[in-house]
């Protein structure tokens, strides 16, 4: 390990100098930021992530709900549980609006994404949200929509949250991906002290899948451990190549392979049933998901079963958080500029935050504050 005493080892700073020289420094440093890694402030990170979420951080101002509006939500995968979360979500917001929503899906289906748009382009609703699609497979789409005047709001279409830039989803509201990524894989490592043979599931026809998995593997690495394989399963096949997936793992890398880190909940859940078959006990792969905080993830973790923790978001808050940056829209202001921060769900912590309900619901009051801007207390 580089540093783990407080000063930085003679192997990081030669690793370092020679990537300064090489160009790559930022490359280098960016698992950690620009300081050399501690165990301390990993551990520090990982604590501060697992606290209860007590203190509302979003927007206090903007405007009063504009009136009659309809709203299409456009969901790739109702299975997934995020988007599923998310959609819950703003069902919820819409009617506190008093708008209404209509709901197209694809099944998950690349095939059919495209046939979900466009059935809700033809519904001339005012606003437009796209729950968990990248926006670099739809824009080409969606701007003649967008250049009507109507806003549309994406849940995980891109790699960081904020506005989009040159796509016409105009805003994207997630976590950070990178912190999500970070997190995850440093409280993989810290039990072990960065002794891990790790496998790491993504999706790359999502960026944010991509970023997520690609910043685990360089935390992983930096900590010590040994990325064994960083496996491209689209969520969507999930069901049907998960146990062959597994089998093959298990055939290559035996007990090597003690972690499994993934960019959703959704892999474990075909994942356990086929390690389960093949006789494995519940403590390996020890399994942990950077998104999204499914019900069955909470289960368990709450079982101890397999997995330990999910950097969840928090889904039926950023339903609300698309509701009022949609309102911001129609009443022509600038978006909220909240993220909402990073939480690690684990065993110790299940008990606060509507984790007894099988979902990270944040007990910061997020409600009540969205309903006294939009002056439906």
């Amino acid at each position: 390990m580089d540093r783990v005493d407080g000063s930085e080892s003679s192997l990081a700073a030669k690793r370092r100098a020679l990537c300064m020289a090489l160009g790559l420094w930022p490359m280098w440093a960016s698992a950690f930021g620009n300081a050399a890694f501690s165990w301390s402030d990993a551990k520090q990170s990982v604590l501060n992530a697992a606290q209860p979420s007590v203190q509302w951080g979003g927007p206090n101002t903007g405007p009063v709900a504009q009136s009659h509006k309809n709203i299409a939500l456009c969901a790739t995968n109702l299975r997934n549980g995020g988007v599923l979360g998310v959609a819950l979500g703003i069902r919820e917001a819409t009617r506190v609006m008093g708008w209404n929503m209509q709901v197209f899906h694809s099944g998950g289906s690349d095939a059919t994404e495209h046939d979900m748009v466009a059935a809700a382009i033809a519904s001339a609703a005012d606003g437009l949200v796209v729950v968990g699609s990248d926006h670099h497979g739809m824009d080409a789409q969606l701007k003649p929509y967008a250049a009507l005047g109507r806003p549309i709001i994406g849940w995980h279409a891109g790699s960081e949250p904020g506005p989009i830039a040159d796509s016409a989803i105009f805003l994207n509201v997630t976590t950070d991906p990178l912190e999500v990524a970070r997190v995850t894989a440093l409280a993989a490592m810290l039990p072990t002290h960065g002794q891990a043979g790790v496998v790491i599931f993504t999706d790359k026809r999502y960026e944010i899948a991509r970023v997520k998995a690609d910043k685990m593997a360089a935390v992983v690495r930096e900590c010590g451990g040994t990325v064994l394989d960083l496996l491209d399963l689209p969520l969507s096949s999930s069901p049907q190549q998960m146990a062959q997936a597994v089998q093959a793992l298990v055939a290559q890398f035996g007990a090597r392979w003690t972690h499994a880190l993934a960019i959703n909940d959704i892999y474990f859940d075909y994942a356990v049933p086929e390690l389960i078959s093949l006789g494995f006990s519940e403590d390996r792969p020890k399994m942990l998901s950077a998104g999204d905080g499914s019900a069955s993830a909470l289960l368990r973790i709450l079982a101890g079963s397999f997995q330990t923790s999910t950097v969840a978001e928090p889904l039926n808050l950023q339903g609300w958080q698309i509701v009022d940056e949609l309102n911001r829209r129609f009443a022509g202001q600038a978006p909220s500029g909240y993220v909402a921060p990073v939480h690690l769900v684990t065993q110790a912590n299940l008990d606060a935050d509507g984790g007894t309900r099988l979902m990270y619901d944040p007990g910061n009051g997020y409600r009540l504050a969205y309903s006294r801007i939009w002056g439906r207390n």
